[in-house]
């Protein structure tokens, strides 16, 4: 069983896990080859289970302006007519659950009505075209990324591979989430706990 789109809001709603807002970072323990070097920002996490997004593994072969005409958003011969912020959203691997829908993580200048979800320190997710169709014209958010997937865990399997030192946790902030250097983000996310990455082995204990 793994945490669903259907009821992430049902699960933000739920009493709130300490890693709401937090990122994960695999460990060299980490037994799913999907996950290897990932970094992972937790949308939700409570008692019902976690969601989260991977802000780390580009998704290959394809950019945001062919998603945008793949998805019916815009013409093909608009595209020369897209404002450049919009040519800069990265296209991200979110992980390996609904891996033909689109979750666009974002800052918090941009809201729908019942369809985004706020999440934590100005940060948003919306899965709907609406988001795509306002990046498009521009008047979306100022900052975002689209990811393809989610990561999803069913309940006390993420505190079940945190116990056998799976992953790491570290604050989120707007460049590791954003920030356009996506190869750096995993070194980046453990320098900011204090980890050089060369200093990690497999013996590596409980964060």
């Amino acid at each position: 069983m793994r945490m669903t789109r259907k009821n992430l809001q049902k699960n933000a709603g739920a009493t709130r896990g300490y890693l709401d807002g937090q990122m994960l970072i695999a460990t060299p323990t980490m037994q799913d080859e999907r996950f290897a070097r990932s970094v992972i920002y937790i949308c939700a996490h409570s008692s019902e289970g976690a969601m989260g997004i991977v802000v780390n593994q580009p998704a290959p072969h394809i950019s945001f302006k062919d998603l945008l005409v793949k998805l019916d958003v815009i013409p093909a011969a608009d595209l020369i007519q897209l404002p450049g912020h919009a040519g800069g959203v990265k296209v991200l691997k979110g992980g390996p659950v609904e891996t033909e829908r689109g979750f666009v993580l974002h800052s918090a200048d941009f809201f729908i009505e019942n369809s985004t979800l706020p999440i934590d320190e100005g940060i948003c997710l919306t899965a709907t075209l609406d988001i795509l169709k306002a990046i498009a014209r521009g008047n979306g958010p100022a900052s975002a990324i689209l990811a393809l997937g989610y990561a999803g865990w069913a309940p006390g399997q993420l505190e079940n591979e945190l116990h056998h030192n799976g992953w790491l946790h570290c604050a989120a902030d707007p460049e590791l989430i954003f920030g356009p250097n996506v190869e750096a983000k995993y070194d980046r996310a453990l320098k900011k706990i204090g980890i050089q990455p060369g200093m990690l082995s497999s013996e590596v204990g409980h964060a």
